[in-house]
């Protein structure tokens, strides 16, 4: 079996919610998605829209994330509220929806932006995931590997964003990423779903070699 990061995506042909349901690959959720969620999906996680312009606001996301509270079992986690490539205006819209998310029983994840590694914030208590956020140069730098690395230590989930090629699922998989999420099923997603899962094989072999 695998242990590549597991590729969340949206069910959007039935080959792709096969391999959903089979476990090999989860379901990404957001408020204007407008996808339904099978009792039959292994995992699932829970955006909050922001980075695409479609966040429905602070109680109109906990009332949809109280909608689908019962598949809390097979949450990997729930996105509080941030704001794009900036960690201090991050902490202070999630602050208190860390603890919301919470409180509805679902496991919540904090999105790393630029500038959280300039931080003294001990958020580690208060989150469950970690997901690497921010922009391209950041998220792809040592502040968020050394972040990524922090959170893996003490058991925490950690979650990559934007991932659309092999070289950054490859990148995901060295830094110790548990999941990654993309748009890379988008366009053509027949061939776009063989690409992914071609990216899981050849991280394991990439691996497989260097451990040799």
């Amino acid at each position: 079996m695998s242990d590549a990061p597991l590729y969340c995506l949206p069910p959007s042909t039935e080959d792709t919610r096969s391999f959903i349901r089979a476990g090999a690959l989860a379901m990404i959720a957001s408020p204007g998605q407008g996808n339904s969620i099978e009792d039959a999906y292994h995992r699932i996680c829970f955006d909050n829209g922001v980075y695409t312009g479609r966040y429905p606001g602070d109680e109109r996301y906990l009332a949809w994330l109280g909608k689908h509270r019962r598949h809390a079992e097979r949450c990997l986690f729930a996105v509080a509220p941030d704001v794009v490539g900036n960690h201090f205006a991050t902490r202070t819209r999630s602050r208190d929806m860390l603890r919301r998310i919470r409180d509805l029983g679902l496991p919540v994840a904090y999105a790393a932006q630029n500038f959280m590694d300039l931080d003294a914030w001990d958020l580690w208590d208060e989150i469950d995931c970690l997901f690497i956020a921010g922009d391209d140069e950041w998220k792809l730098g040592p502040a968020a590997a050394n972040l990524a690395a922090v959170a893996s230590s003490l058991g925490k989930w950690v979650h990559m964003g934007r991932v659309n090629s092999f070289s950054r699922f490859h990148y995901a998989r060295l830094i110790g990423c548990d999941s990654v999420d993309g748009t890379h099923l988008t366009y053509a997603p027949d061939v776009s779903l063989a690409e992914i899962l071609s990216w899981i094989r050849k991280s394991d072999l990439h691996t497989q070699a260097l451990s040799l």
